[in-house]
């Protein structure tokens, strides 16, 4: 069943923090023709798949080293945050306006959005090989279909912002007390509650995202 749990926590990171790259290849191609505008989509989103194996394959190489886990898990509890507090999309980006251009803003923007991807299922995966391949393979069909369908899903249905930030909470606790330096020092400091910190942190980052808009309900 761990696997498979495995593989409902990456297809939900994927989800909310997807959403967001599949957004930019479809207003970085929308002033082109039809026909490049396909091509635009196709081009890029299997330049940001390609980009998104060669980032999860140096995250995991990296995580392996002392501290390093310990500052991925306090940079995606950031990210947590950050999805909650500031999810807006990427309304931002420009479209192109021929089909060269377009492919480099897909990729230029899906390199800077991907690392909280990566981070997050390389942690998750936690060196299986198996279960990283699948996180990538998930990633693949909503990066390329997903477009303007997944911005909608996350408008309409709130929850599952909360539920991607609480994992992507859950994920930087578990890395933090991996990490060889970082755990030791924390179960030091609180001996009774370490096994706590991950679902501490989770409840954490949907409290204070729960909070804001509690706020902008009243304002």
């Amino acid at each position: 069943m761990e696997p498979l749990v495995l593989l409902g926590e990456i297809l939900m990171v994927n989800l909310v923090l997807s959403g967001d790259n599949a957004v930019v290849i479809a207003l970085a191609s929308k002033n082109l023709p039809l026909k490049q505008r396909k091509q635009a989509v196709w081009l890029g989103a299997i330049g940001a798949v390609l980009l998104r194996i060669i980032l999860t394959w140096i995250a995991v190489i990296l995580l392996q080293i002392p501290l390093i886990q310990g500052i991925g898990g306090i940079m995606l509890l950031y990210i947590a945050f950050k999805l909650l507090l500031e999810h807006d999309g990427d309304s931002s980006v420009r479209g192109g306006t021929t089909l060269w251009k377009s492919i480099q803003t897909i990729l230029a923007a899906d390199f800077i959005m991907s690392l909280d991807n990566v981070l997050a299922i390389a942690a998750l995966a936690n060196g299986d090989l198996a279960i990283l391949v699948m996180g990538i393979a998930i990633s693949i069909p909503i990066v390329v279909w997903g477009s303007n369908l997944i911005a909608d899903w996350l408008h309409k249905y709130p929850l599952l912002v909360y539920l991607g930030a609480g994992i992507l909470a859950y994920t930087a606790g578990k890395m933090l007390l991996h990490d060889p330096k970082v755990g030791p020092l924390l179960e030091s400091i609180i001996p009774v509650m370490i096994n706590f910190v991950p679902v501490f942190l989770a409840g954490i980052v949907i409290m204070v995202g729960w909070f804001k808009k509690l706020g902008q309900n009243k304002a």
